[in-house]
């Protein structure tokens, strides 16, 4: 799975931003990190490893799933904060999402090549060669997923979930369609064939 680092912004006035390491929410200031609310619920990108801490004993392992998820959504609360203006959760849309996405290509270790490029759509390239790297489709549609669980795990709406807009599903499914013809691969799932199935022996007539 493709990494998802951390950042910081630069002067850029627009989401210029540069990775840092680690991330840790910590360094979210206090205003930013504030709760925000919609329809009288209360929201915040902090509220994921806080509720966490205080719900979890000291004895009790999260998943792995559970650990993904909350740094998944430190990750965002950070963007978020980063960004220019900064974006509280409850204003945050499916273009934002958007934005986060692509912004994360740029950590990707998935090489997808270009259409003009000898190796479009081999599947095993012979050679190297200087296409870019992009997130794999599969990295992203996994942490959308945990994305869009953890906003509605936290005070947030079904309807309002920006991780689960239309404009996200038709991106993730160009992703996966594009990285497939460029990787040529295809992402499928395959049916799992079922064992044929053996009629119990039964017993020889008495005789």
């Amino acid at each position: 799975m493709d990494s998802l680092q951390g950042f910081e912004t630069t002067g850029n006035p627009s989401v210029a931003l540069t990775p840092i390491f680690p991330l840790s929410m910590t360094t979210v200031s206090a205003a930013s990190a504030a709760t925000t609310t919609t329809n009288g619920n209360p929201l915040s990108v902090s509220s994921l490893s806080s509720s966490s801490s205080s719900s979890t004993s000291p004895t009790t392992t999260l998943s792995r799933y559970e650990n993904q998820k909350r740094r998944d959504w430190n990750t965002f609360g950070q963007y978020l904060c980063n960004h220019r203006p900064p974006l509280s959760l409850s204003r945050c849309s499916g273009a934002h999402v958007l934005e986060f996405l692509r912004y994360l290509d740029q950590f990707g270790k998935t090489k997808v090549h270009n259409p003009l490029c000898p190796f479009f759509g081999h599947p095993n390239p012979p050679a190297p060669c200087p296409c870019p790297l992009r997130q794999a489709w599969g990295s992203l549609d996994a942490l959308i997923g945990r994305l869009r669980a953890a906003f509605e795990e936290h005070g947030g709406k079904p309807e309002a979930n920006p991780f689960g807009a239309r404009a996200v599903r038709l991106y993730l499914r160009e992703v996966r369609d594009s990285q497939a013809k460029a990787r040529g691969i295809s992402y499928e799932k395959k049916k799992r064939k079922r064992p044929p199935h053996n009629p119990a022996s039964l017993p020889p007539p008495n005789q």
